[in-house]
Parts: structure tokens; C-alpha cells; sequence
């Protein structure tokens, strides 16, 4: 199966773990209690020395909804410059406006900041009212490189007709990456049913 695997994780010895285990790519976080935080800088930068495939960082200041106060939008630049000077291979990042939009002006000068980085829009996506149409604003308004989503629903399988009209829309002008509860156990059975070419998963490769 030609699909690429990320694996999302919160500690030293899970993502040297994911790799061991064929991960073709890794989402560092911390708090995944919290559906994932910005990680710390010493644990990303002794992970750039380590491993060998290429790392993602998540950017979020903060646990809950996906608006953000002066602060902790001022927090999310910081970590995007540093990140960035230590020549990771992407961020990870969401941000909404209070009717559940996604805040395109944000988003811009967000992904200014990550210059050539990769850019993936993560699952605040799916906390809007109609994905589909703010996915058309993404593609259309923004440098966004990825988006990560289940459809809007619990898992990958509840949401899999959503994500598969998110992959006809979206063609060639930004990659969708599945995610939502995709283990090593179902992967190619959701691959079935979805056909997609990036998947994201805690035990994508356990």
C-alpha cells in the first residue's frame, strides 16, 4: 500500500519507537490527554539530533476551543520562529473565529511566519460548521500545505464519505491526512473505504 504514516506523539521514546516501527513521519505534541499542546523545545530538538524521518510540531498554546487571545497568539509566533530555526520539517496549527470559521486572517500570517515550512491545518477543522466549505476557504485563501481531519466525526470510519469528498475537493491544491482513531489494526481496511494518500494516528504503527 503506497500511503504515507504519521505517528503522533508525546515522548522521546514513542517517536524513536514510531520510526522502529515504519512510521514514515512524526507529529510531536504534549498533553495528547488534551487532543495535543505545543511540546517542549528541549524534547524537540533532542528528536532533530535523533531521529531520521522528517518531524511536525504542534502549535497550541492552549487546551479547549481554537480561539486565541492576544498572548497566546503572540506565544504561537515565538514557537513558530524557534521551531522553524531548528529546521523541522513542518507545524501543525488550527485557528477559529468565535462562529466556528476558520480564521483565515490568522491562519496567513501564521504560516508567514513558518516561511517554507509545511503547514497542516489540524482537526480544529472539524469543530466548524461546514467543513467543506471552509475547507474551499483553505484551499482558495490561504498557503496551507495539509489539512489533518476526520470528517467532523469521532473517527476516521464514522466520518470516511465527509474525508472522501474533502479529497475530491481539495484535488491537487492541499493533501488531506486521515486521522481519527487509525491504529495499525484497521489502517487498511479504512484505506478500503477511503483511499487516501497520508494517515495519523498514537498507534498508527504499534
Amino acid at each position: 500500500m503506497n500511503f504515507i504514516k504519521e505517528a503522533c506523539v508525546e515522548t522521546f521514546e514513542q517517536a524513536i519507537t514510531a520510526e522502529k516501527n515504519g512510521a514514515d513521519r512524526i507529529e510531536i505534541c504534549s498533553n495528547l490527554n488534551l487532543d495535543g499542546l505545543t511540546p517542549s523545545r528541549e524534547l524537540v530538538r533532542k528528536l532533530i539530533k535523533t531521529l531520521k524521518i522528517p518531524i511536525k510540531v504542534m502549535i497550541r498554546p492552549k487546551a479547549g476551543d481554537f480561539c486565541y487571545g492576544r498572548h497566546e497568539i503572540k506565544e504561537m509566533f515565538e514557537d513558530i520562529a524557534y521551531f522553524r530555526s531548528l529546521d523541522v520539517y513542518g507545524v501543525v496549527l488550527g485557528v477559529l473565529n468565535d462562529n466556528n470559521t476558520v480564521d483565515i486572517n490568522l491562519t496567513n500570517k501564521l504560516v508567514k511566519a513558518a516561511g517554507k515550512l509545511d503547514v497542516t491545518f489540524h482537526k480544529a477543522i472539524d469543530s466548524c460548521d461546514n467543513i467543506l466549505e471552509e475547507l474551499r476557504m483553505i484551499i482558495n485563501n490561504t498557503r496551507v500545505s495539509t489539512i489533518l481531519t476526520s470528517g467532523g466525526f469521532k473517527d476516521a470510519f464514522a466520518g470516511h464519505e465527509v474525508i472522501k469528498e474533502m479529497i475530491k475537493i481539495s484535488g491537487k491544491n492541499i493533501s488531506i491526512i486521515v486521522a481519527g482513531s487509525v491504529t495499525s489494526d484497521n489502517i487498511l481496511s479504512l484505506h478500503k473505504l477511503i483511499e487516501g494518500k497520508q494517515y495519523h494516528g498514537k498507534r498508527i504503527v504499534d
